[in-house]
């Protein structure tokens, strides 16, 4: 078996190598940016003439969020364009398709959450360009699984849990956002998932699926914990978020109800607390 792994340097992509080492039977290709632009068609076709793909796991995205409020070009060419041409290699070379999505195609109206069939509709230029990309694979590769996750953190990368506990070190006092609900969603416990999906599971059933850990919270709940865990001496002020301008409106209900992938998949998924000590106990 091989399988292709794009965005390999980020969160996801990184969990994905880890534990990619203990599948040594599977040929894996990580790819980031500087071994497979996903926006240049003939990178693509190249790399699966060179090789024969059973899997790609699109894990690159552009991911600035609010950033893409002034650059919808560049978000819309990797969010959705870029995908259009990974679903296309994939139709052409007979390769499933297990491509990345977000929380963020939804408003954040809907206070019960979310199941993967409720109407979008995203209120930043970063969900409108990842929902275009959900539509372009859907209708191109009949073999794609799109995986919806929300406020991902990792012992990789750049991310709000690491962020916190930098903040926590150095200050008495920090500020955070109250009133944007939603669950976390650990990178490792998403990895182990799609690893289910693909070596566990009797049958690749394609749609969309809502992957975050178990438990709804806000941010300033996710920071006290953090606080907790890490028995940090910092007082942590909840705010609004009118308190903290951005560029980009944030979606105030973020909740993913992921019955659909438990009972398609057979996959646990862990509750947010466990997974927050894991990664903090790693990053510690």
């Amino acid at each position: 078996m091989e399988i292709l792994v794009t965005g390999s340097n980020g969160q996801l992509g990184n969990e994905l190598r880890t534990l990619a080492a203990v599948h040594t039977e599977v040929k894996f290709v990580f790819t980031d940016i500087e071994e497979l632009s996903i926006t240049d068609v003939d990178a693509i076709e190249n790399i699966f003439t060179a090789h024969s793909f059973d899997y790609c796991i699109n894990a690159a995205a552009y991911t600035a969020v609010d950033n893409a409020e002034s650059d919808a070009n560049t978000s819309r060419l990797i969010n959705a364009t870029a995908v259009g041409y990974l679903a296309e290699a994939c139709k052409k070379f007979n390769c499933k398709f297990i491509h990345i999505s977000t929380d963020y195609v939804f408003n954040g109206e809907n206070k019960e959450g979310y199941v993967e069939d409720d109407v979008t509709d995203p209120i930043n230029v970063y969900g409108l360009t990842k929902l275009e990309g959900e539509k372009l694979a859907l209708e191109i590769n009949p073999q794609t699984i799109v995986i919806r996750t929300s406020w991902v953190y990792s012992f990789f990368g750049k991310n709000f849990v690491k962020t916190m506990m930098k903040l926590m070190q150095e200050r008495t006092e920090i500020n955070v956002v109250a009133d944007q609900i939603g669950k976390p969603t650990y990178a490792a416990d998403l990895a182990s998932a799609i690893f289910k999906i693909i070596f566990s599971s009797k049958e690749f059933i394609p749609g969309i699926y809502n992957y975050s850990n178990q438990g709804v919270i806000s941010w300033f709940d996710f920071a006290t914990a953090i606080k907790e865990i890490g028995g940090y001496n910092c007082q942590v002020n909840p705010i609004p978020t009118s308190a903290y301008p951005v560029p980009a409106k944030r979606p105030n209900y973020s909740i993913l109800i992921t019955e659909k992938i438990e009972s398609t998949y057979g996959i646990v998924i862990p509750n947010w607390r466990t997974s927050l000590e894991n990664c903090m106990a790693l990053l510690k």
